[in-house]
């Protein structure tokens, strides 16, 4: 049986997104209601060894970009990585959600078995092939960093619960 990679990537990736979007607005919120600066929640870390909270971001949405990019053989857009404020991360995160949006089905046919390789710093080129790549790699470093966003929102105080990161059950046609 072959795997649909268009329903196993675009979607869930669009979800968590887009949840991640409702995250960092409670959190947005709740820095303003406390009268706190935002920069102060955008640049906390759990460790001090670990992304902050910004960062958490960027690769969560470059994960998902890059991701559907890979399994497609396109090109993904680039972004500067430059964002300071909650808008900005904002407008990212709906930057990458349109991007997924834009791919159609068409674009998936033979993903699962195309050849990827992810370049790391720490280990060099990884070699996958589709299905190996978004299962093992890309849908746990999104929910990661997606939760380790989260994390530190919570940590900091804003309401959230596990409902913000899930989201609403998925429609069915």
């Amino acid at each position: 049986m072959a795997i649909d990679l268009y329903t196993a990537a675009v979607p869930p990736l669009s979800r968590a997104l887009a949840q991640l979007r409702q995250v960092l607005a409670k959190g947005a919120a709740h820095a303003e209601a406390q009268s706190w600066d935002p920069a102060v929640l955008l640049a906390m870390r759990l460790a001090p060894d670990m992304f902050p909270l910004t960062r958490q971001v960027q690769i969560a949405t470059d994960m998902a970009k890059n991701a559907v990019a890979r399994l497609t053989g396109t090109q993904a857009p680039v972004f500067e990585d430059n964002e300071t404020t909650f808008a900005e991360l904002d407008a990212r995160l709906q930057r990458a959600i349109d991007y997924l949006g834009s791919l159609s089905a068409d674009a998936f046919i033979d993903a699962e078995t195309r050849a990827i390789a992810v370049p790391t710093r720490a280990y060099g080129d990884l070699h996958f092939i589709g299905t190996d790549y978004l299962f093992g790699y890309v849908l746990p470093n999104v929910h990661f960093h997606s939760t380790t966003a989260y994390a530190l929102l919570r940590h900091a105080g804003v309401p959230l619960g596990k409902a913000d990161y899930i989201g609403p059950p998925p429609a069915r046609d």
